[in-house]
């Protein structure tokens, strides 16, 4: 019970104390109001009398301007005009008090004079004899702020004028406060009322809204449950949908592997297709060379040009095993080992410089990093994808030489001269093929590089398809036609299962760059026996 009472009092208090706060602000407005006016009535009748008393002009001159002139001349002439210039300044103010109701009565008026003056002046006094120690005092310096010689001294009062108005104006002024604070306090009350009022009606609107409250809170455990079996319909879909897709994903990766066993196959048939007609081709030339070699009558030259012959029928031979166990060796099961990429497309430049410039018409360049980029790679499978670039750079080169030919074949306004002078243009015209590696952070890139005849951009997109070609009917090289669209398809899965991409920048009429990096292998400091067979 003491507890109750104790809120319900604190809770009076707190409906009370907003009127209560707002009448005080009130009260301490108009206390402030009523002293500001106070001063500013006295603050006007101070500034009346010194603009009458310094600016009034009696002997053409004012108050401050005969001082000044007593000063400068110490003249008792000049004292006596200014006792008569305050005589009258301050008997108009006593004898014409009904006609002059704003001013007041000025009763002494003294000039003071500095102490520093040397001789000392003494005061000049008018006194009207009558009120002295009356009326209010004041004083300024008569000369400025700032000059200190002369001060005037002046005790005065103000008028009672029209003391029925003034009586009446005060209670007009005390009703309309009274009525005011009559006012302000009825609307204090009256907000109190309301407030209460409203406190009651919003307690009320705050049980009305618990209970909506409530039942929106049991509409919603209706709708998560509904929810709850709605996510649970959807997970069901969603793990359809991911079950789907695996089987897509397994479908689509057993396609890959399809298409990619039958790339093996097309390059293993097509590998032992040549194989088979090179090997038909080399029995013949090593037989007569057996048979020149045992007939007598050879020179010496001769019998080491024809050994020499032989020998080099042997590499090749050697070499063409080399690439068939290469083709029909699945990439999967690669033989890994740690490689200079430096020294593998050093010993590519150095197998295939001769031939294109001799026979391709072709300048193989090598441009390769000052350090050895060490990898790790199957050499064989290695050796094959770059020489599958370099080719495709070959036959791009062949391409750009057939495309000015016919350039020049076509060429209008051209005589016969000019046009002979354009296609023996076209055929001294050089392709560049060059070979680049470098290092890029933790990557060991090569690029190979071409002046040919450049892609499109739809054959850049699809030249890594299987079977897609663009050279199956006009890439003619020594009789033989080329563009069985597997070149390329073979070296990104060489690539990747070095853990490397094939990157293409090309452009019609203007060569291709074939980029492609490797993860590089730190060196243990261990020799590795196929990179020192390659650098042999």
């Amino acid at each position: 019970m003491p507890t109750s009472r104790r809120a319900s009092d604190w809770k009076y208090v707190r409906g009370l104390t907003p009127p209560v706060l707002v009448l005080a602000v009130l009260v301490c407005w108009l206390a402030y109001a009523l002293h500001a006016k106070v001063e500013w009535s006295q603050d006007a009748d101070e500034y009346n009398l010194r603009e009458w008393l310094s600016e009034a002009r009696v002997f053409r001159k004012t108050l401050p301007d005969l001082v000044r002139e007593y000063l400068a001349t110490r003249n008792p002439d000049k004292a006596e005009e200014i006792y008569q210039q305050m005589d009258a300044l301050g008997n108009p103010t006593r004898m014409y008090q009904e006609q002059l109701p704003l001013f007041p009565n000025i009763y002494r008026m003294e000039v003071r004079f500095a102490d520093r003056l040397s001789p000392p002046e003494p005061p000049i006094v008018w006194d009207y004899g009558t009120g002295s120690g009356q009326g209010r005092l004041m004083k300024y310096r008569l000369l400025g702020e700032h000059d200190d010689r002369a001060e005037l001294y002046v005790e005065y009062q103000l008028h009672a004028y029209n003391k029925r108005q003034h009586d009446e104006e005060q209670r007009q002024t005390f009703l309309l406060i009274v009525s005011g604070l009559a006012a302000a306090v009825a609307v204090l009350a009256g907000f109190w009322v309301y407030s209460f009022l409203k406190r009651e009606r919003e307690r009320e609107l705050q049980r009305i809204r618990a209970e909506q409250q409530i039942e929106h809170a049991e509409k919603l455990l209706l709708e998560n449950e509904l929810s709850r079996q709605e996510a649970e319909h959807r997970q069901r879909e969603t793990e359809r949908t991911l079950l789907e897709q695996r089987l897509a994903t397994q479908n689509a990766e057993s396609q890959a592997l399809e298409l990619k066993s039958q790339l093996y196959a097309s390059i293993s048939i097509m590998a032992g297709s040549y194989a088979h007609n090179i090997k038909n081709l080399l029995v013949r030339p090593n037989d007569l060379l057996s048979r020149c070699l045992e007939a007598d009558g050879l020179s010496n030259d001769q019998s080491h040009m024809l050994s020499e012959v032989r020998e080099t029928l042997g590499t090749v031979t050697e070499r063409l095993q080399q690439i068939l166990r290469t083709v029909r060796r699945d990439p999967n099961r690669s033989e890994l080992s740690r490689l200079d990429l430096n020294a593998v497309v050093a010993d590519i430049h150095r197998t295939w410089e001769d031939l294109g410039r001799e026979k391709w018409k072709l300048t193989l360049s090598l441009t390769t990093h000052a350090e050895p980029l060490w990898i790790e790679g199957d050499l064989s499978h290695l050796q094959q994808a770059i020489e599958n670039l370099v080719f495709n750079a070959r036959d791009a080169t062949f391409e750009m030489r057939n495309q000015l030919r016919e350039q020049a074949r076509r060429a209008e306004g051209l005589d016969s001269t000019g046009r002979r002078q354009a296609l023996i243009e076209a055929a001294a015209w050089k392709g560049s093929v060059t070979l680049r590696t470098r290092r890029q952070g933790d990557r060991a890139v090569l690029e190979v590089q071409d002046n040919g005849i450049g892609m499109t951009e739809e054959v850049r997109r699809r030249c890594i398809e299987t079977h897609f070609t663009t050279k199956r009917d006009n890439a003619v090289y020594e009789g033989n036609t080329t563009g069985m669209g597997l070149g390329l398809s073979f070296v990104v899965v060489i690539l990747e299962h070095h853990h490397a991409k094939l990157e293409i920048e090309s452009e019609p009429l203007r060569g291709a760059l074939f980029r492609t990096n490797f993860p590089l292998k730190q060196s243990d400091g261990v020799a590795d026996k196929t990179a020192a067979i390659v650098a042999r």
